[in-house]
Parts: structure tokens; sequence; C-alpha cells
């Protein structure tokens, strides 16, 4: 990932972005996999777009977002955040307060309603994080 985006600072992020493509969890991403997600993130809705980085976020793939997985997230994507707002908060505190923002009824996941209100909603933190996730997807002229 690092290759294909040398402006980045991507390169924790492949192993996130690679459940995005591998629908059928084969370890593998074959060419209809690969084609519905750029047909999504080319001319999808938002909703679609989100719920395609909501896989980036989910990495058990169980449908819902606990804790453990926003803190490691936003610790491989760190580096991202931080290298267009270097005042940016620590780790800790960012997934704390995605965690709160999106955690709507407080029940310790995050599910994807949850997720795509939280974005759509235009939930500062959780805004930020998802379009780092589709600046991955969206290479800079």
């Amino acid at each position: 990932l690092s290759k294909a985006l040398p402006k980045k600072d991507a390169s924790k992020m492949g192993k996130h972005v690679f459940r995005v493509y591998d629908t059928n969890l084969d370890g593998f991403i074959d060419f209809v996999e690969f084609m519905v997600v750029y047909y999504v993130m080319a001319d999808g809705s938002p909703e679609e777009v989100l719920l395609k980085i909501f896989w980036i976020f989910d990495m058990n793939s169980d449908g819902v977002i606990s804790k453990k997985e926003l803190t490691r997230l936003v610790k491989d994507m760190y580096g991202m955040i931080k290298s267009e707002s270097p005042e940016t908060e620590s780790k800790e505190m960012i997934a704390k307060s995605v965690f709160a923002e999106m955690d709507k009824d407080t029940d310790g996941k995050i599910t994807t309603e949850e997720f795509i209100s939280a974005c759509m909603g235009q939930k500062e933190l959780s805004r930020i994080l998802a379009l780092k996730c589709v600046d991955i997807f969206v290479q800079d002229d």
C-alpha cells in the first residue's frame, strides 16, 4: 500500500483495506470483489461508501466495531491523521472520543447504522477517520 500511495502514510493500513475487498473472507481478492468495491467507491451513494469503509474498522468481521478494534485502527492510521494535523490528540484520546461519538446506545459496540449515522451526521472525529479511509482509495493528482 505504501508503494501505491507514496504521498500518504498508509503503510499499516494494507490489512485493513484488504477486508473491504475480500468479502467472502477466502484470503484472496477476485475480479468481482475488486469491481464491486471499485464501483461503490466511484459511483456509490455516501451510505454505500461508508458501508464499505465500515469493514476497515470491523477487524474480525462480526458486523460490529469494538473499542479494541477502533483503538487498533486509530493506532495504525495515526500517521495519516498526524501528518495533516500535527496538533492532533493522542491515539488513545482519538479512539475514546470517536467511540463515544459513534456508540449512540452505549452498548460497547458500534453497528453499521451507528457508524454511518455518526459519519453522515458530521460528527467531527468520526468524519475525519472515515475520510482518511476514503482517501486511501482516492489518488491525489
